[in-house]
């Protein structure tokens, strides 16, 4: 039997997986069980944790390997479960080497030591690890739409976040590979290719004269001129350099759809996450993109109840919706996560968060049935995918009332929204 693959989280853990199933295969593992968990909250490693027990139930015999960003920064945690034959690191898990250790062994222990007596832990120091190779990807509806890596890791310390400690530091895949890897998948048949990295607008940027973001997406954009659509994932709006600008501005290859990690619209509570932007650059962003491309959407990362948040902190997240023309917002109820500072500062009570959490969660509705609502009656230009659906090209997800083949751009006019998809004819 094949390896099941059960992922959490990112696009990157979408990728990464797609990694460790062709690294397995290779090895000539079966019917092993793989859980590539998320580290980002409190309610993701519990999710883990509950898939891992699932997996168990369902098949007894079959051992289950843990991996990702709750493994790396947790490895004791999951070698203590039962269920648990093996925990692989972040770096070991896209070694081929790892996988052809467990499949050349009796065992799927990794060997006793002192700190790891049930011998179940490979995990190695995510700090030290400095190369960065483009994987090869995730792709969705049949190759229509693929994920590309190109970065990994990051270099800021954001006082919520733990991502760091479980994907090391910034770093990039050279320009030359990433080109030869966006080829491939051309090649085998992507329409769209998304770039992504756990903070993709640093990409080149650790070392002093190393690529930009906008410079690697020229390179692709020129070197694959059959390539349809180019996608980025999440971007930090104040590293989008020169280049990027110009490009989303005059590129119709490069799809008029940025999700922004905004976190907040309180300066205050901003200043205490340590992010780098203010909430008037943030605004003056979206105003600036949107002047350089009329049709260009945005989405947006937002936490509800950061320690210290009060209401009036929270009323101005809530108002950065509307003032940023947000039309994809992914809510979040902020997690304490052991070894960030924010899990020492002043919390907030965990009604106030929850309670707060289901606002946000309501005015982004409400902002993504604004989206959808405008955009009845126009044209559209859709990339089908499989299951008769598709993604306009600022992302929204359209319905065919009718059988349509995957990988195909059809013209289209939406008459009617349900949901969060538009359904068109």
């Amino acid at each position: 039997m094949a390896v099941e693959l059960v992922s959490f989280g990112c696009r990157l853990n979408l990728v990464e997986s797609e990694t460790i199933a062709q690294r397995a295969g290779a090895a000539g593992l079966a019917d092993v069980a793989v859980v590539n968990s998320c580290a980002v909250t409190e309610e993701a490693v519990r999710q883990a944790g509950q898939a891992i027990r699932r997996l168990a139930r369902e098949r007894p015999e079959r051992p289950i390997v843990v991996t990702g960003c709750a493994a790396q920064i947790e490895p004791g945690r999951f070698a203590a479960m039962p269920e648990v034959a093996r925990v692989l690191g972040n770096a070991e898990k896209l070694e081929a080497a790892s996988w052809r250790a467990i499949a050349g062994s009796n065992s799927l222990h990794a060997g006793a030591t002192a700190e790891d007596p049930a011998g179940k832990i490979a995990v190695g120091d995510i700090m030290q690890v400095r190369d960065t190779a483009p994987h090869g990807t995730g792709a969705l509806g049949r190759h229509t739409r693929s994920f590309l890596q190109v970065q990994n890791g990051c270099d800021h310390r954001c006082t919520f976040c733990v991502i760091p400690l479980g994907r090391g530091n910034a770093r990039s895949a050279p320009v030359a590979e990433v080109v030869a890897q966006a080829r491939r998948l051309v090649e085998g048949g992507a329409g769209e290719i998304v770039l992504t990295g756990v903070d993709l607008t640093s990409y080149g940027r650790e070392r002093p004269d190393g690529p930009t973001l906008g410079a690697l997406v020229a390179a692709i954009l020129s070197a694959l001129p059959e390539l349809k659509r180019l996608r980025l994932s999440s971007l930090d709006a104040v590293e989008v350099d020169g280049d990027l600008r110009a490009l989303i501005a005059d590129e119709p290859r490069l799809m008029p759809h940025l999700h922004l990690s905004l976190q907040s619209g309180d300066d205050l509570v901003l200043k205490r996450m340590k992010r780098r932007h203010s909430r008037a650059q943030a605004v003056s962003f979206c105003r600036q993109m949107r002047g350089l491309r009329p049709e260009i959407v945005f989405g947006a990362d937002l936490i509800a109840g950061f320690p210290t948040e009060d209401e009036a902190m929270f009323a101005r997240t809530l108002a950065l919706i509307e003032e940023c023309g947000l039309s994809y917002v992914h809510g979040f109820p902020f997690s304490p996560r052991p070894g960030t500072p924010a899990a020492r500062m002043p919390q907030v009570a965990g009604g106030e968060i929850r309670e707060r959490a289901a606002r946000l969660r309501q005015a982004a509705e409400a902002a993504h049935s604004r989206h959808l609502a405008a955009r009845i009656g126009r044209p559209l230009r859709v990339l089908t995918e499989r299951g008769d659906t598709g993604r306009a090209e600022d992302f929204t997800l359209v319905r065919f009332g009718r059988s349509v083949a995957p990988g195909q751009i059809l013209p289209v006019t939406a008459h009617a929204h349900l949901g969060k998809s538009l359904l068109a004819a």
